[in-house]
C-alpha cells in the first residue's frame, strides 16, 4: 500500500468488489440513521473534490447512495496513494472541545470506515465512574463499556503539520448502534436539524484569541513561561502562515488574523460556513495550532488563569432553508434587526446565564464577565447593542457579510460544537415563545418589555441556572445536561489541587 502505482492500478481491478462493500457500508449507515434520522442533521454530500475545501459543504440531508459511496472512497485512495499515506486519525471531541483519536494504517481505512474503531467510552467523557446518586440513569457497565467511532467522510483531509497522515472527524456510537447522547457533535447537529424543520439555516463563523509562549523555563526555582512575540507590525511570520495555510487545506478557511491586546496574544477569524463546518474548523484549529506550534518550540494555549481570559466569539446570522436570504437584515435597509432577529436576540438574552455555564465553562473564565466592574456581585447584567464591542450580544450591520449577531458569552475554552448547539436552542426557542416580548413591529431597539437573565459571576451559580433551564435541558439532553453538570461539580472538587499542577499541559488548552 506504500506504492502509489500499485494503489492507482488496484483501482481498476476492485471497482466491482467495492460496490459490494459499498453496498455493505450504505445498509450499515443505514441502520444507524434510523437510530438518529429523528435527531441527527447528516453533514454527509454528494461526490466533491476532497482537496479544495472552498467548494465543500459538508451539511446535506442526503445519505450517500452505494455509487456515490464507491467513487468518493475511490477518490480518497487517489488522495492517499498520491500522498504516501501511512496513517488516518479518527478523531472525535470529547467534552472539553479536545481532539480524542485513533490512528489507524491507511491501508486498513476502508475497511475501518464500514465497521467504525472502538474507543473506550471514558476518553471522551474524561471523568471518573459516576456515583450511584449523581447518574442513576446510567449504569456502570454502560459507562466503562466501548464506543464506536464512525467516520464522516467528507471530512477526510490530510494533515499538513504531521507527517504522511490524514484525519476524518467521527460521530460517536454504542456498540448497539445508538448515537452517543453526551456528544457534542451529535448534539450540535441535532439542534441544526430542528433549525432546518423550522424553515432556517445557520451561517456562523468562530472568532479565536489564544496566546503563544515559548518554552518553560526554570527561573529561581519556579517554571515561567515567557510570551511569544506579539507580531504587531510582522504578520509574516513562518508560525502563523504555516497555521494558515495548513488549516486552509484541512478545509478550514481563516479570514484575517491578528496581534491581540496582550503579549503572546494572537485572534484568528474564520470565514462564516453553513451548518456543522464553523465547529469543525475550531475544532481543527484547537488541535491544529498546538501541533504547528510544537515546531517552533512554541507552546500554545486558550487557557489562561486570569482576567483577560480569550475570547471565543461565534459570529452568526440566520437564513431561510435555501440560505438566499439573511433573516437578520432589514428590507428596508435600516440598520435594525428584522422582528425574526429580535426574537431570536430575545431567545439568547433570556437563556443567557445557562448559556454562559456552557460558553465559559471554567473558573478562570469567568473573570472576564465582570473585569471592568469594581462592585462585587454576584452577577452581571447582559448588555446588548448595535456595533458596540462592549457588549455581550453585539449586533454588527456594517460590511458585506449583512447582519449578524456576536455571541461573546464564550471563552476560548469552551467546546465549539456546544456552543452552537446551545446558541441555536436559544435562538430558535425566542422563535417561537418571544411574541410576548416584543413592543410591536417597529424598529425601535427599546423592544423588551421584560428583564434579560443575568450573568452569574461563580461556575457554581451558573450550574445552577443551567439545571432550570427547562428549554436547554429538552434541547440538549437530560443524559447531557446531567452529566455535564456532575463532571464540572467534580472539576470544581478538584481544581484548587490541579491548578498548578495543570498550568502548562498542553490538554487544558
Amino acid at each position: 500500500m506504500n506504492n502509489e502505482e500499485d494503489l492507482l492500478q488496484e483501482d481498476s481491478t476492485r471497482d466491482e468488489g467495492n460496490e459490494t462493500e459499498a453496498n455493505s457500508m450504505y445498509k450499515l449507515r443505514k441502520t444507524r440513521k434510523k437510530v438518529t434520522k429523528s435527531h441527527v442533521y447528516s453533514t454527509e454530500v454528494g461526490e466533491t473534490d476532497i482537496s479544495n475545501s472552498n467548494e465543500c459543504m459538508r451539511d446535506s440531508s442526503q445519505i450517500l447512495t452505494p455509487p456515490q459511496l464507491s467513487s468518493r472512497m475511490k477518490h480518497i485512495r487517489q488522495v492517499m496513494a498520491k500522498n504516501r499515506l501511512q496513517f488516518v486519525r479518527f478523531e472525535a471531541t470529547d467534552l472539553h472541545g479536545v481532539s480524542r483519536f485513533k490512528s489507524i494504517p491507511a491501508h486498513f481505512f476502508q475497511e475501518k470506515v464500514s465497521q467504525g474503531v472502538c474507543m473506550p467510552r471514558g476518553y471522551l467523557e474524561v471523568m471518573p465512574n459516576p456515583k450511584d446518586n449523581e447518574m442513576n440513569h446510567l449504569r456502570a457497565t454502560c459507562f466503562n463499556s466501548d464506543i464506536v467511532l464512525m467516520p464522516e467522510v467528507s471530512t477526510f483531509r490530510v494533515l499538513p503539520w504531521a507527517e504522511r497522515t490524514a484525519r476524518v472527524i467521527c460521530d460517536t456510537f454504542s456498540v448497539t448502534g445508538e448515537p452517543l447522547l453526551t456528544s457534542p457533535r451529535y448534539i450540535a447537529k441535532r439542534q441544526l436539524s430542528q433549525l432546518q424543520a423550522s424553515g432556517f439555516s445557520l451561517l456562523s463563523a468562530f472568532i479565536y484569541d489564544f496566546c503563544i509562549f515559548g518554552v518553560p523555563e526554570i527561573l529561581n526555582s519556579k517554571t515561567i513561561s515567557f510570551p511569544a512575540s506579539t507580531f504587531f507590525n510582522n504578520h509574516d511570520q513562518p508560525f502563523m502562515q504555516e497555521l494558515v495555510d495548513g488549516l486552509y487545506h484541512t478545509g478550514a478557511n481563516v479570514e484575517s488574523f491578528s496581534s491581540s491586546t496582550r503579549p503572546g496574544q494572537m485572534e484568528i477569524c474564520f470565514l462564516p460556513e453553513f451548518g456543522i463546518s464553523s465547529a469543525d474548523n475550531a475544532f481543527t484549529l484547537r488541535t491544529g495550532v498546538k501541533e504547528v506550534a510544537s515546531k517552533y518550540n512554541y507552546i500554545t494555549s486558550f487557557f489562561i488563569e486570569t482576567a483577560f481570559c480569550n475570547s471565543g466569539i461565534l459570529s452568526h446570522s440566520l437564513w431561510d432553508v435555501d440560505r438566499k436570504k439573511n433573516m437578520f437584515c432589514s428590507s428596508s435597509g435600516t440598520e435594525q434587526l428584522t422582528i425574526t432577529g429580535k426574537k431570536w436576540l430575545a431567545g439568547l438574552l433570556k437563556h443567557s446565564a445557562a448559556l454562559s455555564c456552557l460558553m465559559a465553562p471554567a473558573v478562570s473564565c469567568r473573570k472576564r464577565y465582570s473585569k471592568d466592574r469594581k462592585d462585587l456581585k454576584e452577577s452581571v447584567p447582559t448588555t446588548w447593542g448595535y456595533n458596540d464591542n462592549s457588549c455581550i450580544f453585539n449586533i454588527k450591520c456594517h460590511g458585506e457579510k449583512g447582519t449578524r449577531i456576536e455571541n461573546k458569552l464564550g471563552s476560548a475554552t469552551a467546546n465549539p460544537y456546544l456552543v452552537l448547539a446551545a446558541t441555536v436552542a436559544a435562538g430558535l426557542d425566542g422563535l417561537h415563545t418571544s411574541d410576548e416580548v416584543l413592543a410591536g413591529p417597529d424598529e425601535s431597539t427599546d423592544f423588551y418589555q421584560v428583564e434579560p437573565s443575568e450573568i452569574p459571576l461563580k461556575l457554581e451559580d451558573a450550574l445552577v441556572a443551567l439545571e432550570e433551564d427547562q428549554c436547554l435541558r429538552q434541547a440538549l439532553g437530560e443524559t447531557f445536561i446531567r452529566y455535564f453538570v456532575v463532571m464540572k461539580k467534580y472539576e470544581l472538587e478538584s481544581e484548587e489541587r490541579d491548578a498548578e499542577r495543570n498550568k502548562f499541559l498542553e490538554y487544558f488548552i
